[in-house]
């Protein structure tokens, strides 16, 4: 009987090859089914990195703190500029909080499968929950950030708003964008390790051109289109929706709404696609 033939009488009797793609509502119905272990997979990884450093989860906070800190000194002091808002530091510590939300969701999602290989090739259960853990714990690492980013804006003189409450639903979008994109580079760096190298490259041109120690209004408001084009960023868009409820005198434009939703949706649905189609050969190549 040749391979073929075989193939077709496994089939026939209801017999699946090891590892083999099931259909996408099974897979999606499996996720749902094993949702606890993407959870409990996130809250230990929290705890081990809390348990690696002395000061344990203080450096979640600490380190947009610090980074805030540096930018606010070369941007706000040494090299002070046109293209900042009169409220810069609440302006700055914003964007940087919001962004490191983002650059740790893409890293982390990256490396969530080539992270766990051992696991991939010795279990059976659907990959997706992997790049799914690690965007979940960096929204529990999200909640102290924004607590602390909160009372740093109030610190330094803006006042608390009903307005203040829209974090959440622009969390929300936020989160599902990064979902996306942490699918879309899980698979990429199985395929390719080298994308790895790329990533904080990628990272640092979305950091300078997402207006996070400057003004994207101030700077192109004297040239319209490109602004448009500059506001097409979603990563941009979720900080300027922060800064447009939270920080006192930013203005939301509906274009920066209707992008960042639009994103939030349509990469989180690529990005699901994208990984599915590959579920079978995570582990083997």
């Amino acid at each position: 009987m040749s391979s073929t033939d075989l193939d077709a009488y496994a089939r026939e009797h209801g017999l699946e090859r090891v590892g083999a793609r099931p259909p996408f509502t099974e897979y999606v119905a499996e996720l749902w089914r094993r949702r606890a272990f993407a959870f409990t997979m996130a809250r230990y990884k929290v705890q081990a990195s809390m348990s690696d450093n002395r000061l344990g989860m203080g450096w979640i906070v600490l380190k947009p703190i610090l980074n805030a800190a540096l930018f606010g000194l070369i941007f706000g002091v040494i090299m002070p500029s046109d293209s900042r808002p009169e409220n810069f530091i609440p302006f700055l510590v914003s964007g940087v909080f919001i962004f490191e939300y983002f650059s740790k969701s893409f890293g982390s999602g990256a490396r969530a499968i080539i992270g766990n290989s051992s696991l991939v090739r010795s279990l059976s259960f659907p990959r997706m929950l992997l790049p799914i853990s690690s965007v979940l714990q960096q929204v529990v690492e999200l909640v102290p950030m924004l607590i602390v980013m909160g009372a740093i804006l109030l610190f330094f003189g803006e006042p608390l708003t009903w307005g203040w409450l829209m974090i959440v639903p622009i969390m929300a979008l936020m989160t599902l964008f990064n979902l996306g994109v942490a699918l879309i580079s899980a698979r990429l760096t199985v395929h390719m390790r080298d994308v790895t190298q790329f990533i904080p490259l990628i990272t640092r041109v979305l950091f300078y051109s997402s207006g996070i120690f400057y003004s994207l209004e101030l700077v192109l408001k004297d040239d319209p289109e490109l602004l448009r084009l500059a506001q097409l960023n979603p990563v941009h868009d979720y900080i300027a929706l922060v800064r447009g409820y939270m920080v006192e005198g930013n203005v939301v434009s509906p274009l920066i709404w209707w992008v960042a939703t639009g994103a939030a949706f349509v990469t989180f649905a690529i990005g699901v696609v994208y990984f599915w189609r590959a579920e079978e050969r995570y582990g083997r190549d």
